[in-house]
């Protein structure tokens, strides 16, 4: 029986205003790098680190199953109900309350709650990507939380999941899942040539395996810095010669020169007459641009349409 309440369904392209949640999201970025680093320090490791992100649910974002000695756990940020479950295959569920609390405070009850359930784990408390990093046991300054805006982001990205896999359907060559990458809190899919790209001078390990082969990847982000709102972005690296004059829809896409990416403002999608359809067109044509310019073998990566 459909009750009411979970008879009501939420609005698929909902506003994001960046200036609206930003706290929101500063904060639950931390969080989701606390849960991340516990994924990323238990799992045997996998190509462009494919081990660590989370990945999206229809309750929000989980680990997926992280191996534990002989057994294995979940831990998945819940949207509807707003709390953090953690289960394990032995049978136990614990859960923490997704609420205004600073990342310290967080980090402490999460670390807590693995150590009451036998799980014992050793992370790196520090967080990765972003500007100026606190601790995230020192971290008292980020501790917003907005169910409201919360929510919203997980719906989008639950849009956003179909449209990705959708898009990644019509490429037969090595590909990564859609994921969610903790440490850019980005959701995106990659696509690869098959051939190694030239090593980055001077890069960092992480940055080393993550570029090591021809990528195209596309995806979405909740926006800051350069980029002031919620955006989809789509790149090839390296960047062919002619990448950013190419040719790109729809006509609101345009490249980012300090990004090296294409960008397409969240906003110009939901309020366009067909928003999937919108978005399809803008991973579409610029994955083309660099996968041609590339020299990539597209007749033996894509996958043919049906014949009618």
């Amino acid at each position: 029986m459909i009750t009411e309440a979970s008879s009501v369904r939420t609005e698929v392209w909902p506003a994001l205003p960046l200036a609206e949640w930003q706290d929101t999201c500063a904060t639950l970025h931390m969080w989701t790098q606390i849960i991340g680093k516990v994924r990323l320090a238990l799992s045997p490791i996998i190509n462009h680190w494919w081990e660590v992100p989370l990945y999206v649910t229809t309750q929000g974002l989980t680990t997926s199953p992280i191996p534990y000695e002989s057994e294995d756990f979940e831990i998945e940020f819940d949207f509807n109900r707003h709390e953090l479950a953690i289960d394990t295959s032995w049978g136990e569920r614990k859960t923490l309350a997704l609420a205004p609390r600073s990342v310290a405070e967080f980090y402490r009850a999460f670390m807590d709650t693995l150590r009451s359930l036998g799980i014992q784990v050793k992370i790196w408390p520090v967080p990765v990507e972003v500007p100026n990093p606190i601790r995230f046991d020192e971290d008292e300054n980020h501790s917003s939380y907005d169910p409201e805006y919360a929510h919203r982001f997980w719906r989008i990205l639950l849009t956003v999941d179909q449209v990705l896999k959708e898009f990644r359907a019509g490429f037969i060559g090595k590909n990564s899942p859609v994921h969610f990458f903790w440490g850019s809190f980005d959701l995106c899919t990659s696509r690869f040539s098959g051939r190694r790209a030239p090593e980055r001078p001077g890069a960092d390990r992480v940055t080393r395996e993550a570029y090591s082969h021809e990528v195209s990847s596309a995806g979405f982000w909740p926006g800051g810095g350069d980029v002031p709102g919620a955006a989809f972005y789509s790149y090839t690296a390296p960047e062919p010669e002619g990448f950013r004059g190419s040719s790109v829809r729809p006509r609101q896409a345009f490249y980012h020169p300090k990004l090296h990416e294409y960008i397409l403002m969240y906003d110009d999608v939901r309020l366009s007459d067909s928003p999937k359809e919108t978005l399809l067109e803008f991973f579409q044509t610029t994955y083309e641009a660099g996968a041609t310019l590339g020299n990539w073998e597209r007749h033996t990566l894509e996958r043919k349409a049906p014949s009618k």
